[in-house]
């Protein structure tokens, strides 16, 4: 059922699930995704994790630690509905300061109501802008943050890099994503998950099942655990490591500039 992933050494930039685009063509496409998702962004994680997302990004803000602290700075990427941000500064008793960067507007506008309903506009703001040029100067935040987003960014590669000069020295990276399973009974029972209920789920909530399909088959381009890894260190980090969640079907990915 599973297409060949892509490897370190890219190929993300032209694959809109298993469909090869020309390169300058998915951005565009992946936009539209997420505007026919954004109003209903969290039920889509749920149906597509099953609902382990939230222990998921839990864990991720758990090994983030941020610092309780007002100068503590962190930019969440692809993170237009604030569910990591949120997570961060509550974590930080509400001292901390976070960025949350998305290129999809209606991404953000869903981020900045829910923030105010919380009472979190005042720790937090809300930028349009594109994860490959973003317009920040170097040595900016002391965490670049980015669950469930890397895999829709054309150039990865790219991505990373300006993730690296926006982090001040000493900063972390911590990338949370599906990943590729690594049990084998696990493997066939999420796949069938994936291929067959999903984008009839999808279906059901949104009225379309296109948006979910390549969803589904993005995780199964994206480079394995290894490769991203790689990709990771190939931008300067160091002390790259990666954490499995439920037998591999999300990695946390972490790295440090130094």
């Amino acid at each position: 059922m599973t297409e060949q992933r892509t490897s370190a050494d890219g190929g993300m930039e032209t694959s809109y699930g298993f469909r090869e685009v020309r390169e300058g063509e998915k951005q565009a496409l992946v936009n539209d995704v997420f505007h026919k998702v954004a109003k209903r962004y969290d039920i889509m994680n749920d149906v597509m994790s099953a609902g382990l997302h939230r222990a998921w990004k839990d864990a991720m803000i758990a090994s983030l630690n941020p610092r309780r602290d007002p100068s503590y700075r962190t930019l969440d990427v692809a993170g237009g509905t604030g569910d990591i941000a949120f997570r961060i500064i509550e974590a930080s008793d509400r001292l901390a300061h976070s960025t949350v960067l998305d290129i999809n507007g209606s991404m953000l506008a869903v981020g900045a109501d829910r923030a105010a309903k919380k009472g979190l506009s005042a720790n937090l703001d809300f930028v349009e802008a594109n994860a490959e040029e973003l317009p920040f100067e170097a040595g900016s935040f002391d965490a670049y943050t980015i669950a469930f987003g890397i895999r829709n960014v054309p150039r990865i590669d790219v991505a990373l890099s300006e993730a690296y000069r926006v982090l001040k020295r000493g900063g972390r990276l911590l990338v949370l994503e599906f990943s590729e399973v690594e049990m084998p009974l696990l493997d066939r029972f999420y796949d069938a998950w994936s291929f067959n209920a999903i984008p009839q789920f999808g279906k059901m909530i949104t009225g379309d099942a296109e948006p979910y399909q390549y969803l589904v088959e993005s995780i199964r381009k994206f480079p394995n655990q290894e490769d991203f890894a790689a990709m990771i260190r190939a931008a300067g980090f160091s002390r790259v490591t990666y954490t499995n969640y439920t037998g591999g079907i999300a990695a946390l990915h972490s790295g440090w500039k130094l």
